[in-house]
């Protein structure tokens, strides 16, 4: 019996233990939007929140530059397509601040 009940408040303190840090996790990431993460140009060395309106660009500029090919994901194009999207999106860029720290 001694050795049941030293293994249930074991259990509890274990629990005990473990709760804040599972908690905390799970709020840390309770606001984040995955939908919308940073994406790095190291040709301009600046960053770009890939968000609805930068995936609406990559979108354009893909039908553009491949008319007809099926839809390819950024992350899947080889360096050398990233770069001609960059040099894209940089000459056609109305807001040269990428990621809006700056008002």
């Amino acid at each position: 019996m001694t050795r049941l009940i030293r293994n249930i408040s074991s259990l509890v303190v274990a629990g005990i233990i473990t709760a804040p840090v599972a908690l905390y996790a799970q709020d840390r990431d309770h606001d984040r939007d995955d939908r919308t993460h940073r994406v790095y140009d190291p040709y301009q060395r600046d960053y770009h929140n890939w968000n609805g309106d930068e995936d609406r660009a990559y979108r354009d500029w893909y039908s553009q530059t491949y008319n007809g090919r099926q839809y390819r994901d950024y992350n899947k194009l080889s360096k050398k397509n990233q770069h001609a999207y960059w040099k894209y999106r940089h000459e056609h860029d109305k807001d040269h601040d990428h990621d809006h720290d700056r008002h």
